[in-house]
Order: structure tokens, then C-alpha cells, then sequence
């Protein structure tokens, strides 16, 4: 057995065991750094130890024990990205129960199928407004097993603000007063509960839409952390003395693997998954890492360029002058050749009076970013590599746990996803679809026998459902999408055919409607409407409106008004990631004389999108939508 092999084969049946062991090793070093708001206004870092953090997960683990959790059982968690979250996460990990993740921004109708489906008995939740929803649906009677609400902000049943009787909602507090007390009976609970976690034991339920229907619940085992860390750990990408940024939604899987593997490494993370504090703490906190989704990047780079355009003059030229030189440094670098004397004298001056400055945006320490959940623009990734931050692009999906292929710090081949995971095979089929085995892959879709055998091969094969192909050095570039589902920058994924139908069963003047978005940070539709439904409209509408030819009467305000309330109405009953933020009328329908539509009248979406690439473009060129 290889020494790589070896490593991968040496892990826990449990990232407990990992946590478990970074607590008794180094239990003063700093664990986890998280922002506090301060009595007279504004935010402080604090921090948490080892010792301190294991502190508190024993005693939410003894908590849930104390409400009759038992192992297996599944516990959901419905909040940001936030340091209760993680410590919620470990006590039901050390309870050896399992996690249901619930997006906070989920609707309460979705939210009460996710708790219902996953048989969820205990369910942490962040603040009144999540309190309130799932108080809603508990009286509509649609939470299935739910027991408690444990709330990290919120008031707790029987005070005076609730007026509530009995225990229904507490305090995350209120939860580790119990486990103390249990604790204090029998201190060795959580070891006992953590030596007993067997590796093929439900961990984690993450549910991800699919084209039509419900969301389906991805079974994810002890085993499939345990082997992230462990592969995270033989990749080297970090090592103890790094410090992690994490503001990656923990509901997602994404974000869950960048936890795995600090628990194996032992180096510690600045938590905060506000968003909009991104910036502002980069150059506070200095990580050396971050993992974050592609509209990040894309959100600096445009951001840079825009404010360097504005500046103008002097400092624009300098600018544009050390872009063009980077690019070409990291191009020859990629092409395997040397860049040359003269060429590392310029990168040299380029990197002191300007990449240096780009630098500090991200803290001055930041030696590598990782991107996931969707495709990176080769120019973005080619300018981070030209700063002097590579960005790492992977690639994975929630049913196998996030990680399965990643490119290698110092080894950055743009356009790739990189090499496969110590550990993780990667095959193409005849097809040209991407299969993945491995024991990241999950054990298939909770309560949905069908979906699994839709999804995994008997050998343990995982269809992914994207297009590809191995590079000679064995690097994963990833072309195409198999199934008619598009993903946002954000890593979301929407269909649009679902989209598209809601919206014809709601505007009566519509033709079509292609909704736009992979790998967008945001997704637009393209609108063709009904000349004659159309003709009607205008008749009654006055204004001279009924005398235009179609191509004008598109083009007016009146035109552009009626159809903005009509996608008003289509959002309203739209997850946020999957509203339509922009949209264009086209001057004419699709037709099958044009090459758009089919002999049977089905929409050839590649087709419109590149003839309309331009108009596409221009909906997105400088706009940042959250």
C-alpha cells in the first residue's frame, strides 16, 4: 500500500474522533474567531480554544441526549453560516446523530418538507423570524417529529415575551445548562457516544432540488467526512499554522467539507457568514485561505477593474500594464516554459506597484482561494493566478459530499478542476458523462429507492449528470451539463423548465421564455411574446399602441411595464436564487425557420442563447445582483 493509500485507509470512522483528538492535543490553540457585537455598538473578534469549544459541544451533545435524541436520530439545523451553527453541528455529530441542513431562506412550505421527510425530532433555529415560520407550521400540523425548537437568538417558550407554556422552543443556552447537568453525573457520556459512532452511519441529510418536484434528501455517512478530512489532510494544501476565512453557507455541502478538514488539521477559522462583511473583514481578520463560490471572484475582479477605470489617467495605464504582464507570466508558466529574464524583471516591478495593493484587498497573507459549486471564468482565474492568488478551482457535487476533484497548490492548471482526491476514481462514460466512486459518494437519496437507482451504479458508480474529460496529466475538465439543469456562479441550481412553465400558466401574452443563468450569478430570461394576444392588448390600451408593428410595440414602456408585473408575480412563489432579475423582450418569436424551435415546437436553447449572447451579456456586464 502506497504511503498516499495509506493515509486515506489510517482515518476514524468520525470526524468526533478527529475533533475529539485536536482537543486533547492542542487544547489552547485557537479554534474557531467570530465577531461579537460590542455593548455601545459595533463588532470584536473573540475567539474560542479547543478546550473551549469542546466544552460547549459536550454539552449541546449531553443537551440533546437529555431531549431524547438518540444516535441516528436526525436533528436539522435552520441558520446562517455563523459560530453557533458549527457548534451546534459537532454536538449532534458527538451525539452520534445526524444533521438535516436547512437553508434559512427556504419558505416554510419547503422547510416543513425537508424537517417531515428527514424525520427530524430537534430542530436548531436562528432567530424569531425562523421561530415564527416553523411556529406556523407546527399549527398547520406539517412538521412531522419535531419535538423542540432550540434557538440560538430567539426567546424561549414560558418567558414573558412568548407567553407560551410548556418548553416547545429553548434557549441554545437553556440546552447546554441540561447538558451540564448531565455532564456533571457522567462525564464520560460524549466519549462513550463518539467510540460508538459506527463508519457507515447517517451523519448528515442535505437536501438539493432537482429538475421538477420536491427537493430529495442526500444521505451522507460518518465515513464520507472522515475520508474529506483525511484527503484534505494528504493534499497539503493547508497545515495548522494556516487560518481560515469561512462565510460558505454551512447548509451546503460545500461549506460542511471545509469544516472536515480543519477538524483533521487542526488549524483554526474565522467564522461569519454575512456576506456583505466579506470585504470589509479580508483585510481584518488576514486569513491564509478561503473557500468561497465563483461570483465571489468575479465580484473582485469587476470591482477592480471598474474603480481602476474610474481612477483614469496614470494609475489606469500602470494597471492595465501589470494585468497584460501577469497574464502572460502565468500563461507561460501554464504552457510549461520558462517566462524569461526580461519578462520576471517586469512581473517583478508589476508585482511592487500594483499586485501587491491587490493583495491587501484579501489581507496581505492570502496564498491560495479554492472555488467550487460552479464553473470559474478562465480570465478570473487567470487573473488571480497573475496577482499572486491561486485560485483553486475543484469540482463535486452534495452527492459526493463536495470534494472530488481539486487542483494542487504550486500545480494550478486553469480550465481544469484538477487531479482526483487521494482516493476518488474518476471514469467518463460512453456517453461522455462524469462518474465518480469513492467513499465520499453518498449511500443514495433518503425515502427515494428510484432516484438511487437512477443515480448509482450497483459497483458503486456515481452519474453526475455533467459532461467531460481527462487531461493527459490526468487533470477533470469539465464541458457541458448532461441534463437540462443550469447552476448560478452561487452554486445554486435552478431548472428552468419549471421556471419557464410557471411563467407561461401566468402571462397570457407570453411565446416563449428561455431562463438564462449558469454559471451567472444571477438568472434572466429572454421573452418573446404572442402577436395576436399581444395585437388585443394594445387595442384596448389606447396611447396609439394599436397601430405599432410588433417589433415597436415590444419596445415600448407600456409593453416592458405590463410584462415586469407579470415576472413580479412569477418570483413571488420563486426561491430568491431562482427569481428572474432581468429580463429582455425579444423583437420577434422563435420560429423553426430561424433554427430556434424544432419541427415539434420545443425550444433549441443553445441555439437562441448564442444568438442572443450579445443581448445576454449586456444584462449582466457590470451588475452585481445579491
Amino acid at each position: 500500500m502506497s504511503e498516499a493509500a495509506a493515509a486515506i485507509d489510517d482515518r476514524p470512522a468520525s470526524v468526533a474522533v478527529d475533533f475529539l483528538d485536536r482537543v486533547r492535543e492542542i487544547p489552547d490553540a485557537e479554534a474557531y474567531r467570530f465577531p461579537s457585537s460590542l455593548p455601545g455598538g459595533g463588532t470584536a473578534w473573540k475567539s474560542l480554544t479547543w478546550a473551549e469549544t469542546a466544552a460547549r459541544v459536550k454539552a449541546i451533545a449531553a443537551g440533546l441526549t437529555a431531549l431524547g435524541v438518540a444516535p441516528t436520530d436526525r436533528v436539522a439545523i435552520v441558520a446562517e453560516t455563523r459560530i453557533e451553527w458549527i457548534l451546534a453541528d459537532l454536538g449532534i455529530v458527538c451525539a452520534g446523530a445526524a444533521t438535516t441542513t436547512v437553508y434559512p431562506s427556504t419558505n416554510a412550505d419547503e422547510a416543513a418538507f425537508i424537517l417531515e421527510d428527514s424525520g427530524s425530532t430537534i430542530v436548531f433555529a436562528e432567530n424569531e423570524a425562523q421561530v415564527a415560520k416553523l411556529r406556523g407550521e407546527r399549527k398547520a400540523g406539517r412538521l412531522g417529529d419535531v419535538r423542540h425548537l432550540v434557538t440560538f437568538d430567539g426567546t424561549p417558550d414560558g418567558t414573558p415575551d412568548t407567553g407560551a407554556d410548556g418548553d416547545w422552543v429553548l434557549s441554545l443556552a437553556e440546552l447546554e445548562d441540561r447538558g451540564r447537568g448531565i455532564l456533571a453525573e457522567d462525564p464520560e457520556l460524549v466519549d462513550r457516544l463518539v467510540a460508538a459512532i459506527e463508519r457507515d452511519q447517517l451523519a448528515t441529510l442535505i437536501y438539493t432540488s432537482g429538475t421538477t418536484g420536491r427537493p430529495k434528501g442526500v444521505r451522507l455517512t460518518h465515513d464520507t467526512w472522515a475520508y474529506q478530512a483525511a484527503a484534505q489532510q494528504q493534499m497539503a494544501i493547508t497545515d495548522r499554522g494556516d487560518l481560515q476565512y469561512l462565510w460558505l453557507p454551512l447548509a451546503h455541502c460545500y461549506g460542511k467539507v471545509m469544516i472536515s478538514g480543519q477538524l483533521r488539521i487542526g488549524y483554526p477559522t474565522a467564522v461569519d457568514g454575512r456576506i456583505p462583511k466579506l470585504v470589509e473583514n479580508l483585510p481584518v481578520v488576514k486569513p491564509t485561505f478561503m473557500a468561497a463560490a465563483p461570483r465571489v471572484f468575479e465580484k473582485v475582479h469587476n470591482s477592480v477593474y471598474t474603480r481602476m477605470k474610474a481612477e483614469g489617467g496614470a494609475k489606469y495605464r500602470i494597471f492595465t500594464w501589470a494585468v497584460g504582464v501577469g497574464r502572460k507570466h502565468v500563461r507561460a508558466r501554464q504552457a510549461g516554459s520558462t517566462p524569461g529574464v526580461l519578462l520576471d524583471l517586469q512581473y517583478k516591478l508589476a508585482d511592487r506597484l500594483v499586485y501587491g495593493k491587490l493583495r491587501d484587498l484579501f489581507g496581505g497573507r492570502m496564498k491560495a482561494c479554492i472555488s467550487g459549486s460552479a464553473a470559474l471564468s478562465d480570465d478570473v482565474a487567470e487573473f488571480f493566478e497573475a496577482i499572486g492568488i491561486s485560485v483553486l478551482q475543484g469540482y463535486g457535487l452534495t452527492e459526493a459530499s463536495a470534494g472530488s476533484c481539486v487542483n494542487r497548490l504550486g500545480a494550478n492548471r486553469i480550465g481544469t478542476v484538477g487531479l482526483p482526491l487521494p482516493g476518488t476514481e474518476v471514469r467518463i462514460a460512453a456517453d461522455g458523462e462524469i462518474l465518480l466512486r469513492s467513499p465520499a459518494v453518498m449511500t443514495g437519496y433518503h425515502n427515494n429507492p428510484d432516484a438511487t437507482a437512477d443515480a448509482l451504479e450497483p459497483d458503486g458508480w456515481l452519474h453526475t449528470g455533467d459532461i467531460g474529460e481527462i487531461d493527459p496529466d490526468g487533470s477533470l475538465r469539465i464541458t457541458d451539463r448532461k441534463k437540462d439543469l443550469i447552476k448560478t456562479s452561487g452554486g445554486k441550481y435552478v431548472a428552468p423548465s419549471d421556471i419557464e412553465g410557471r411563467f407561461k400558466g401566468l402571462c397570457p401574452y407570453v411565446g416563449n421564455i428561455i431562463v438564462h443563468g449558469n454559471n451567472r450569478n444571477f438568472c434572466s430570461a429572454l421573452i418573446t411574446l404572442d402577436a395576436d394576444a399581444l395585437a388585443g392588448w394594445a387595442a384596448g390600451a389606447g396611447d396609439g399602441l394599436a397601430d405599432l408593428p410588433y417589433a415597436d410595440l415590444v419596445a415600448t414602456p407600456q409593453v416592458r411595464a405590463l410584462i415586469e408585473g407579470y415576472v413580479a408575480e412569477l418570483n413571488a412563489g420563486l426561491q430568491r436564487w431562482q427569481t428572474v432579475k432581468k429580463f429582455a423582450i425579444l423583437p420577434r418569436d422563435l420560429s423553426v425557420e430561424h433554427g430556434e424551435l424544432t419541427p415539434s415546437l420545443k425550444v433549441k436553447r443553445i441555439v437562441v442563447e448564442r444568438e442572443y449572447a450579445a443581448l445576454l451579456d449586456e444584462m449582466y456586464d457590470g451588475t452585481l445582483v445579491k
